[in-house]
């Protein structure tokens, strides 16, 4: 079986690390969402979410020069969101489907959505913040075109600790 290529990102070391298809690892330095340490539970907590994700679409005109959206909310995320009474029956069966499918979970639910890996905008300042996203993983605009370059629909991403 060929090795999968993956994004994993490991949020105490504020690193991303591309691993490609032949094997070489690439590691980049990312700054996350404000509140960082938690794992993204509702809209609008400001924290970048642990767990095994995909990329589910890539925006070649992101405000954030380039951005690759990940599958959040996943099906745990769905499932204690369910069990909280955040999201109704309907939304938790429409988020499953979603990932079962491959494809774009719902990202307006209460759980909150739109978490992506993307550049800096134009107006941001440079050197950027140590963490200043609403949940997402940023890197400088160099480092984005190489990983937006490497990534595909599909590829896994896994954000850890």
């Amino acid at each position: 079986m060929p090795y999968q290529p993956k994004i994993i990102i490991k949020k105490t070391e504020r690193r991303l690390i591309l691993s490609t298809a032949d094997c070489t690892d690439r590691s980049y330095p990312v700054a996350l969402g404000k509140n960082w340490a938690a794992d993204k539970a509702v809209e609008g907590d400001h924290a970048t979410p642990l767990g095994e994700f995909y990329v589910c679409a890539k925006n070649p005109r992101s405000k954030f020069s380039l951005s690759l959206c990940i599958s959040y909310p996943n099906a745990e995320d769905a499932a204690r969101g369910l069990a909280a009474g955040l999201i109704t029956a309907v939304e938790h069966a429409q988020i499953v489907e979603a990932i079962r499918l491959g494809k774009m979970p719902p990202q307006h639910t209460k759980l909150g959505g739109e978490i992506c890996i993307h550049g800096r905008a134009s107006d941001h300042p440079a050197p950027a913040p140590k963490d200043w996203t609403r949940g997402c993983i940023a890197l400088d605009n160099t480092d984005m075109q190489e990983v937006y370059d490497a990534a595909a629909i599909g590829m896994p991403v896994v954000i850890v600790e």
